[in-house]
């Protein structure tokens, strides 16, 4: 049995979550369902990146000790998974010095003996929000462009990694897919970024600035790891890196290296330039492949408080049910461009692709074969090939592509309503109770209803397979309702809204 390991991004904690970590964890879950239905030993790891500037900041405007403040958050953030009906293995929390501290710093260790780590004055732009230094053509109109903040000037002396020596040889790996970067167009962003040229990066900060939040600097108590050195090695210490344990040991040999890491576009850089080159300096294997999508509008509009557009999933899902939330954001949100939400069009996909298109399908067969006693004679395996003899709706999930998976199935749902229309075994049914004609005539008429309503089932048990990945409960709910032999109608999956 083959393992795959995946990984959504470690958030800050000084927010609640929003409807982009439900995109994010929706997919990262989804992904993991289908492994598993390939056959493979899957493990789900995130966590809290608990020692940024920006969680003391929140935490000092709340008027509440820091640690207080990860607790209660990153508790949120852990139970998020819960309410979203997913598994989550590992979460792994940066203010964890027993099972964290230890491998954040034999990773700096590591890239310390490489001779990649040493010390300079410095003096650049801070963006708290990014927990990044700015370049003077990274801003527009001196503001960070993803924060619309004015970055502070920050002077201190720091630590810092030699990003630069290891240019040509992060190109090589990102254009030879050795390190993968899905989808294309994000892909294109980083070759251009490494192309451009590489500058080495600060990886520590003065324990002043960073309120003594944070990993010490082995062998400098002055200086803390910079907050992305540290949330990065959640994905090696959340399997037991840098632990003396012997199970953790085994742990991280059989896991690592990671095959698949699940973010958002905004922190790409720090997963395909950060990341690898930290892992090459420390002489460890390097992820398989990082998935980037991108962001969830608000009706057209970036999502931001001030506008009052902010979409609560959680409200969202209260209202009209997980798995439409679920559905609606793997089916509407592209993974290589922006998507929208808003409640308008949430209701237009709701009602015509899961009421009237599945949620009706689902109800017109099961009473078709109710009121014609139809018995199922067999239920579909799911070892039986259904999922992935489908090479179209397997090639397109492999490249992460939700969205036409989900109209593969969809098809095959329009298509299957065709052949209902076409065959009208409503007909057959009616007449074979009608017929004052002899048993032949009946035998024959029985023979094709059963035929076509056989067809229909087999139909809906394989469109069941294959929304397994993307709506559990749902396929569950119908795979329970027509594993025989008896079919009978139950109360409607999506009621109409």
């Amino acid at each position: 049995m083959a393992k795959f390991y995946i990984t959504t991004a470690i958030p800050y904690v000084n927010a609640k979550p929003h409807i982009g970590h439900a995109l994010e964890y929706f997919q990262a879950d989804t992904i993991r369902r289908y492994r598993e239905i390939l056959g493979d030993n899957t493990l789900l790891l995130s966590g809290a990146d608990e020692n940024a500037l920006k969680n003391v900041q929140a935490a000092e405007k709340e008027g509440v000790q820091i640690q207080q403040f990860l607790d209660r958050n990153s508790e949120v953030f852990r139970k998020t998974y819960e309410r979203l009906g997913i598994k989550l293995d590992v979460f792994q929390r940066g203010s964890d010095q027993k099972n964290h501290w230890p491998g954040v710093k034999k990773l700096w260790n590591l890239c310390d003996k490489a001779g990649d780590i040493y010390k300079k004055s410095y003096a650049g732009l801070y963006c708290v929000g990014c927990e990044s230094f700015k370049t003077k053509k990274e801003l527009v109109n001196g503001l960070c462009p993803e924060h619309q903040k004015k970055p502070e000037k920050v002077t201190e002396e720091n630590y810092f990694f030699r990003l630069f020596k290891y240019q040509d040889k992060l190109l090589q790996l990102i254009e030879s897919n050795e390190l993968k970067i899905t989808p294309d167009n994000k892909r294109a962003e980083i070759v251009s970024f490494v192309k451009g040229g590489l500058e080495d990066f600060s990886v520590s900060r003065s324990k002043e600035r960073a309120k003594g939040v944070g990993v010490p600097v082995p062998n400098d108590p002055d200086q803390i790891i910079y907050v992305w050195f540290d949330a990065l090695a959640v994905y090696l210490t959340g399997i037991g890196f840098g632990s003396a344990e012997q199970n953790d040991i085994e742990k991280y040999n059989k896991w690592w290296p990671a095959d698949l890491h699940v973010i958002g576009k905004d922190i790409n850089r720090f997963h395909t330039v950060y990341w690898p080159t930290m892992l090459l300096s420390a002489g460890l294997p390097l992820p398989k492949e990082v998935l980037v999508h991108s962001f969830v509008n608000s009706s057209g509009q970036k999502m931001s408080k001030s506008l009052g557009n902010v979409i609560d999933p959680f409200e969202m899902i209260d209202k009209y049910g997980l798995e439409s939330v679920r559905y609606y954001l793997l089916s509407q949100i592209p993974i290589d461009s922006d998507g929208d939400f808003s409640e308008k069009r949430f209701k237009e996909v709701y009602n015509a692709d899961l009421a009237n298109g599945l949620g009706n399908l689902v109800a017109r067969v099961a009473k078709l074969t109710e009121k014609s006693n139809y018995k199922q004679i067999q239920s579909l395996s799911k070892e039986s090939g259904h999922l992935i003899s489908d090479e179209e709706y397997s090639d397109v999930l492999s490249l992460f592509k939700f969205n036409e998976a989900l109209s593969f199935v969809w098809e095959k749902i329009t298509e299957l309503d065709r052949f209902i229309n076409d065959e009208r075994p409503w007909e057959l049914i009616k007449s074979s109770k009608l017929n004052p004609f002899g048993k032949l005539r009946t035998r024959v008429q029985s023979s094709k209803l059963n035929g076509i309503l056989g067809h229909a089932v087999d139909q809906i048990q394989e469109i069941a397979v294959l929304l397994e990945p993307f709506l559990p409960e749902t396929a569950k709910k119908i795979e329970n309702q027509f594993k025989g032999p008896k079919i009978t109608s139950q109360k409607p999956l999506f009621p109409r809204i």
